[in-house]
């Protein structure tokens, strides 16, 4: 027995083989080609040609899209600047090791950042080279016919025949009413039948990347164009939309002053009600304010401004965003002068509204020797307290039950007038001297509405008015794009939804004459992917066309009926 050789021969040449043969074998194959150094290389124009391509691909455009929803995760966990410059000042505090590495990747401003910038730019590109090119390709897939049958229907994976005596003809005709009746583009080509439906699927596609686009302008749009301030307004009190009158106030680089909406609105009321019991004890159950504003025209409106419920005037609108307590003191000199009267707002540091500010009294106000003095006071208020003895001084409810206020009083020198920025609610005590009392601790004394705090050595004295004033913080946005930004989202979901459920299927009917004289019909379909529906529709239509083009019966039947027609 000799041995079998299992050398690989199938890359040798033929010794009996001729040249001509080598290259064309060499043509035929698969097999990678060695480059050989000094070929051909791209030129500039072939470059920037592939770069395109890469660019308007569609695995670069979802690589964009992530990129851009992962370089928004920062702008969510680090405070940004354009939001809230106290926080962001803040965390700079907090972290001086981590400052010089977010300042110098722009994470204080993400979403004008450079790197920002152009994953959103070049995604913008992206999609516009991909849409547009295959729009163009959709075109001519409308204008064109659908495609003529294959030689052999039966290899295809859906596929049914049978016979009829119905003349080719008509087998057709019959196919084209049926195919067309289901919404199917159909014609006649040659001795076939053929259809085509599920365009929706491709128009989806284009209608989802070109919603894409739409909400990338609409976020842009809104970027440059926005505007948006915070004002607190306590109760009696108004706000004119003008920038002097904003707390705080931020707008996109390319919005102008004069674009603000001509509008004011004074505070009524505010109402808050809580639930008093239960496991949800102390959640707001009414959170409204009152407010009469007027436009342009001068006619004063009421509303009522709830959460989620904003007030909406012009292309601005009015939100309700935060509540607190703004008590009534008086402060009076030595010689029971007057010095300061009204509600100071107090910021909540819990949900049950215990609050904290500050008192300054800056002008008007003169010690007992008659020198120019200015006055501070810090205050610690509670809408419920629990009462003396009983824990720490924070509030046990939201509403007004048993409201108690902690004054702490100093004297000296504010430093408002030194022309750095202070923040209103909190007291700068470098230059000052704290007030030593007979009441309380020595230095704070509880008080409550109606009870005057008498300050030492014929210094004066602050009173605690029975009146206590509630407080509504307001944010007044312009934001324009945002309707355009909900249509391309409401787009983007129809064209999803078309390009994930609908199929691009061709249904086949071919009708010629048998040899026996029967006319045999050929049915089959093809879809752009596998689906289960697509022969059970393969099966409906075949069903609703021989009921035009009933099934014959079989020759050996057909021998048999005949015979027995002899025989009677």
């Amino acid at each position: 027995m000799s041995k079998t050789d299992t050398t690989d021969t199938t890359d040798a040449p033929d010794a009996s083989s001729a040249p001509g043969d080598e290259a064309a074998g060499a043509d035929l194959s698969t097999a990678p080609r060695e480059e050989t150094l000094g070929g051909p290389t791209l030129g500039v124009i072939g470059w920037v040609r592939w770069f395109w391509r890469q660019l308007t691909s569609m695995r670069v455009a979802l690589i964009l899209l992530f990129l851009l929803s992962l370089g928004a995760v920062p702008g969510s966990l680090i405070p940004q600047s354009s939001a809230d410059e106290m926080k962001v000042a803040d965390f700079k505090r907090a972290h001086e090791t981590l400052t010089p590495l977010y300042e110098k990747l722009q994470l204080f401003d993400v979403y004008s950042s450079v790197w920002f910038s152009a994953i959103y730019i070049l995604l913008f590109v992206s999609l516009i080279g991909c849409i547009v090119p295959r729009t163009w390709q959709f075109v001519g897939q409308l204008r064109g016919l659908p495609p003529g049958a294959p030689k052999r229907l039966t290899r295809l994976p859906a596929h049914t025949t049978w016979r009829t005596e119905a003349a080719p003809e008509e087998v057709r005709e019959a196919a084209l009413a049926v195919l067309k009746g289901r919404r199917f583009r159909a014609r006649t080509a040659g001795d076939a039948v053929a259809a085509e439906k599920g365009y929706l699927r491709e128009a989806g596609n284009l209608l989802f990347h070109l919603a894409l686009i739409v909400m990338l302008v609409a976020f842009a749009w809104g970027q440059l164009f926005k505007s948006e301030g915070g004002k607190l307004v306590v109760e009696g009190d108004g706000f004119s939309n003008t920038l002097t009158q904003y707390d705080d106030f931020k707008s996109g680089s390319q919005f102008g002053v004069d674009e603000l909406e001509p509008f004011n609105f004074t505070l009524d009321s505010f109402t808050g009600t809580y639930e008093k019991s239960g496991p949800q004890r102390g959640t707001p159950r009414t959170f409204e304010a009152a407010v009469t504003y007027t436009r342009g025209d001068g006619t004063d409106k009421k509303a009522v401004i709830r959460v989620n419920e904003p007030l909406k005037i012009g292309d601005s609108k009015v939100y309700l965003i935060a509540h607190g307590y703004a008590p009534v003191v008086t402060v009076k000199d030595g010689q029971g002068k007057t010095v300061y009267r009204g509600a100071v707002p107090l910021l909540p540091i819990d949900n049950n509204i215990t609050s904290t500010g500050a008192i300054k009294v800056m002008d008007g106000y003169r010690d007992k020797n008659g020198d120019k003095e200015q006055l501070g006071f810090k205050a610690f208020f509670v809408p419920t307290f629990a009462g003396a003895g009983k824990g720490s001084m924070f509030s046990q409810f939201p509403a007004l039950d048993f409201p108690v206020m902690a004054l702490t009083g100093y004297h000296g020198n504010l430093r408002v007038d030194s022309g750095l920025p202070q923040n209103v609610y909190q007291l700068d005590t470098s230059k000052m001297t704290q007030f030593k009392v007979d009441g309380g601790t020595g230095v704070a004394q509880r008080m409550r509405p109606g009870e005057t705090m008498t300050l030492p050595d014929g210094a004066g004295s602050i009173t605690f008015e029975k009146d206590i004033k509630e407080w509504a913080s307001f944010q007044v946005s312009q934001q324009p794009g945002n309707g355009l930004a909900l249509s391309g989202a409401v787009a983007a979901i129809a064209g999803l939804t078309g390009s994930l459920f609908i199929q691009r299927r061709r249904i086949w009917v071919r009708a010629v004459r048998g040899e026996d004289g029967t006319t045999v019909v050929e049915m089959a379909g093809l879809g752009r992917s596998e689906s289960a529906k697509l022969p059970e529709e393969l099966a409906d239509l075949a069903v609703a066309l021989t009921a035009r083009a009933p099934q014959a019966p079989e020759p050996a039947e057909a021998e048999a009926e005949a015979s027995e027609g002899v025989e009677k």
